[in-house]
Parts: structure tokens; sequence; C-alpha cells
């Protein structure tokens, strides 16, 4: 008996042994083939030619209550963005998920303190994670009086080990004097004024104060002083409706509203994202659109900022090719946006990406906006960027190199991290 129970000791030794070798054989894989990728994208950078992307700057769209106008080149944002801050006379909320120390980062820096200094109450929310990299010189000592929130590298105490806590704020909005909002995909920095493709939405009229609402709700939850009053008056717009995710609360409501929208198009179905890691029931809409005959075009980066993003994409490539869907990539800049329209009558601009951690991960915000000129305007942005794609093939995708399939495979676990 003694004999049997040394051997059974052995044995389940030998299998823990195994199973710890095989972890650390598949992490030793996955780590050496990220840091080739990471090497490969050094390279690819620096040989990269910058050139401008089609952009063109339209009309603001009138719609109910108030009017939207898009931008898809930073230039002209922040340029309005910094006139509508160095207007303000009351209130500016500005919250930022990456806020550059460079030239592009000190303009805003610059602007927000001279309102300050004014009589302008000045309300600011940047990610600590983000903003890692950013020298610290440039985030110390604020006027006194500028109340300054970060979003905390850990949050929820102990409680982080739960997944409702891993969030990190990744949105982009700023509202000032209750008269005009800004929210979108951009961040704050040189490199985003020319050179990235995304696009930002600047709204006047009723929908202000839910984009006030979002900030306020926000800042008071996570403790900032001093709390901020709720808005007095509420807006229940017909047309348009702002979609916050609150990991804290375990609230994701933008994955729903994307496959809400998804499920119910009949015509088509355009949609950019600068990464594209979607869970299966995303896919799975997407697909089943394209099949029951909708046009389903996605616009994604050829390469974006993120290499190892970019690969962990792929896996859904076939998938999404064989069932019909079309996969635009954007060429020699990174497109940002995170934006679709549907049959002409349905869009949303906003903060979130498809991928694992925005729908149902960050703290973000995106507007789902019910109007027949807004989708226009967004199919005229949608076909102007198709002309800076190109198209992959299943065919073409289907005859990758074999290393290529083995890399995918080798990171494929790594994708609900991202």
């Amino acid at each position: 008996m003694e004999i049997r129970a040394v051997r059974r000791r052995r044995r389940r030794r030998d299998v823990r042994r195994m199973v710890r070798r095989t972890a650390a054989g598949a992490l030793t894989t996955q780590l050496a083939t990220v840091a080739g990728l990471l090497v490969f994208d050094s390279v690819r950078r620096k040989d990269r030619p910058d050139r401008e992307f089609p952009h063109r700057l339209g009309e603001p769209v009138p719609v109910d209550g108030g009017e939207v106008r898009i931008y898809t080149f930073g230039e002209h944002l922040f340029e309005d963005m910094l006139a509508d801050i160095e207007a303000a006379t009351d209130r500016i909320y500005f919250e930022t998920y990456i806020w550059k120390g460079d030239a592009g980062g000190r303009r805003f820096r610059r602007a927000l303190v001279d309102a300050h200094e004014r009589g302008v109450d000045v309300y600011i929310v940047f990610d600590t994670f983000a903003n890692l990299v950013v020298p610290k010189d440039f985030y110390k000592g604020p006027p006194t009086g500028i109340h300054v929130r970060r979003h905390p590298l850990v949050t929820g105490g102990a409680k982080f080990l739960f997944p409702s806590h891993w969030g990190r704020n990744h949105r982009k909005l700023l509202v000032v004097d209750r008269t005009a909002a800004y929210l979108g995909g951009y961040n704050i920095g040189r490199d985003y004024a020319n050179r990235w493709r995304d696009t930002h939405a600047r709204y006047s009229g009723d929908m202000v104060v839910e984009l006030e609402n979002a900030f306020v709700d926000y800042w008071n939850h996570y403790g900032g002083r001093p709390a901020l009053p709720q808005p007095a008056r509420r807006t229940r717009s017909r047309e348009m409706r702002v979609h916050r995710n609150l990991p804290a609360d375990m609230v994701y409501p933008i994955r729903n509203m994307y496959l809400e929208a998804i499920d119910r198009a009949d015509t088509r179905v355009w949609l950019t994202t600068a990464y594209l890691i979607p869970d299966d029931a995303f896919v799975r809409s997407l697909v089943q659109a394209a099949q029951r005959g909708v046009d389903v075009r996605l616009i994604v980066p050829h390469f974006s900022n993120h290499i190892v993003a970019d690969w962990l994409s792929r896996v859904t490539y076939e998938r999404l090719l064989q069932g019909g869907v079309r996969l635009l990539r954007f060429e020699n800049a990174m497109v940002h946006a995170k934006t679709a329209t549907i049959d002409g009558i349905w869009s949303t601009i906003g903060t979130a990406n498809i991928d694992r951690l925005s729908p149902a991960g960050n703290y973000e915000v995106n507007m789902e906006i019910l109007d027949a000129d807004v989708a226009r305007r967004m199919e005229e942005i949608f076909d102007l960027d198709s002309g800076n794609c190109t198209e992959l093939t299943l065919d073409e995708w289907t005859r990758r190199p074999l290393a290529a399939r083995v890399s995918e495979g080798i990171l494929s676990p790594r994708r609900p991290l991202l």
C-alpha cells in the first residue's frame, strides 16, 4: 500500500512538473514572438514615409435641438477646441486618455491655465497608466484652483482582483460653458494633429448637458473634489443618446448598442475601428448581417501603432472574410476612429474600439445618433477614407506565409487581454 501511495505522489508530482514546464514554454514562446514583432515594427516605422491622408472639414449638420460638426483632421479639431476654451466664461470639463507633454499638449495646458486665471472653473481628468511615459514635470504644479483627477493605476483596493476594477479611463471629452461639447477618438498631442486619422464631433444645443452629465458622474464617482452638482436640466432626445461604460458598476451598454444596431441592419454596415479584436458574438453579428445581404465593410489600419494588436486581430480575419465581410486596410497613417454608420440613418461616434477592453472593460463614451443628415455625412467620410484603403481578399489572406499563421496561433491566447 505504501509503495502504491509513493507511486501516486510521484505521478502527481510529474504531472505538475510537466504542466509548469508546458506553461513556461508557452509563455516564453509568446514573449519571444512579441519581442520579434516589436523589433520588426521598429524597423518598419523607420522606413515608413509620412504622407498626408485625405480629409475634408464639412459644415455643421443641423439636428433636432442643436447641431453636430464632425472632424477628421486633428488640426481643425484642436483649433476649434482651443477657441472654445479661450472663449469660456464659466466652467470647463476636460477629460482625456493620453495628454502628451509636447508642443500640442502644452498649448492645451496653457489655454486651460489661462482660462482659470480669468476666473473660469477648470476640471481636468486624465488616465495615469496612459501617461506614464509623459515627463512628470508636465503635470506638476497646476495653479491652485484648477481641479485635477487622475484615473488611478489601481482602483478598488483589494477589489482590484475583480475585472470590474481593471478598466482604464479611455474617454476623450471636453465640455465648455454648457454651450459646446466635444467627443471622439482624438487624444491630445502633436502627432494627433496631422499624422493620425481620427474622428471627433462637436455638439451644441440639447446634447451638451448629457455629455456634461457624463463628466459629472465620473468625477463624483471617483471622489473628485469638490463634488460637482448634477445638471439642473436633462434632455430626452429621440435622435441622440449618450452611452457610457461604467466598469465599477459592471455596466457596458456600448457593446449592446453596436450589436443591436448591426442586428437591425438591412442595407449597409460601415464601421471604422483602430483595433479589431471582436468577441465571438460581435463576429457572429457581422457575419450574419453579411449573409442576409447587408453590405458590411470594416476600415482598419493596415499597420496600427500596436503591432501586437494587429496580429491578434488577424485571428478573426478568415471567419469575417468567409462570411462576406469586406476588410479595408487604411494606408500610410494610423486610423484611430471609433465610428459606424448603418442604413443611412444610424451612426455612432465615440471612444470605444471594437476590441475586448473597450466595449466591456474600459470607461468609454459613445454618442448614438439617429439622423439621416448625420449618417449622410458619415457615409461621405467613409467613402473618402475608402479611397485611401486597400481591400484584403479571402484569396490573398489564405495564401499568407506559414510563419504568419504560426505567429497568429502563438499569440491568439492573449486576445482576451486586449
